[in-house]
């Protein structure tokens, strides 16, 4: 079974991958800036080698390919899609992180910058999936077994959204030790389930891929941390799962998968709003989500398991809330 295959590549080329990697980051001085408004608690963090992202980056790819290339010379190119599309964005936080480590800085690529980049990758993405026939101004609602149908320059407008708001909710998940990964797992694991309940054998060898990826990555991103993913990592994630949901023509699963991605971009907006609003009172004892949590008790390790058991009860849900969408 292709996926199998898959899963094992992924799993093995990460590990094989952190064993060489990690030093060579060390030796680089590839080291995570810890943001002074942060935890104090997290500065004991501070030269954790970053961009460890590459890890499962490298995995994925060498998975699709391995397990995948015949479903290429067959003609099926939907995981290749999504791949080169995640990939953009991995590409636009290597960016970032190079800038970081360059600068010896927390800031790298300006917040305009990173925006402009991800709209012009969101829109590419969309156009090609319309040109080849994958993706539908169909809105399908979870659960409803009904379809809300818009206009395509209103598709494209929501879509746009959509994956610009995803990928940067990923990032900023992406705060505590695994947390991002723990999270993410279980959303591959529902896309391999999903792909194979619908038959689409390209996107069940990218999602094993990304689970296997993952699941590799965490031996060495599992608190406490020996390697951080980055912004490399966090926004190639958000890539993979707005990526998987168009690819399926499934949008409006994103908000119950990843309802931990949606809860920690809430949280930080609610905290910028209520700042500004109450001339300096705090909703939160801090924003995200997580780092409230964290000052009110919770261990990192708490979060972890936390965070990714809610999210793999929601996966559960989302796949009885949308099993039915095509005939079977």
């Amino acid at each position: 079974m292709t996926y199998i295959l898959s899963f094992i590549v992924a799993f093995g080329v990460a590990v094989i991958a952190g064993q060489i990697l990690i030093p060579v980051l060390r030796r680089l001085k590839a080291g995570q800036s810890i943001r002074e408004d942060g935890p104090t608690w997290h500065m004991s963090k501070q030269g954790t080698p970053t961009m460890g992202g590459l890890m499962f980056i490298l995995a994925v790819a060498v998975a699709i390919f391995v397990a995948g290339g015949d479903l290429i010379h067959r003609g099926y190119w939907n995981h290749v899609y999504v791949f080169l599309f995640a990939l953009v964005f991995g590409v636009i936080g290597f960016i970032d992180d190079f800038q970081k480590l360059r600068h010896h800085a927390n800031e790298g690529l300006t917040a305009p910058q990173k925006f402009l980049l991800q709209l012009a990758a969101a829109i590419a993405f969309t156009v090609l999936l319309r040109q080849q026939g994958i993706l539908s101004p169909n809105l399908y609602i979870p659960f409803l077994g009904t379809e809300l149908i818009l206009p395509w320059v209103v598709y494209m407008i929501f879509a746009a959204f959509v994956m610009v708001g995803t990928v940067n909710a990923v990032n900023l998940t992406d705060g505590i030790d695994g947390l991002a990964t723990g999270v993410t797992i279980p959303v591959a694991l529902f896309y391999l389930a999903v792909s194979a309940w619908y038959g689409q054998q390209d996107l069940m060898v990218i999602s094993a891929a990304l689970a296997g990826g993952l699941s590799a990555f965490l031996i060495y991103n599992f608190h406490p941390a020996k390697v951080f993913m980055g912004d490399t990592g966090s926004l190639f994630l958000g890539g993979m799962v707005c990526g998987m949901a168009f690819a399926l023509d499934l949008p409006l699963v994103i908000p119950i998968v990843g309802l931990v991605y949606v809860v920690e971009v809430l949280s930080d907006i609610i905290q910028v709003v209520y700042f500004k609003k109450t001339h300096g009172k705090r909703f939160f004892r801090m924003a995200p989500l997580h780092h409230h949590l964290e000052m009110g008790g919770w261990s990192e390790t708490k979060l972890f398991c936390v965070f990714s058991g809610v999210t793999l009860a929601l996966c559960v849900l989302a796949f009885v809330g949308v099993m039915y969408r095509y005939p079977v």
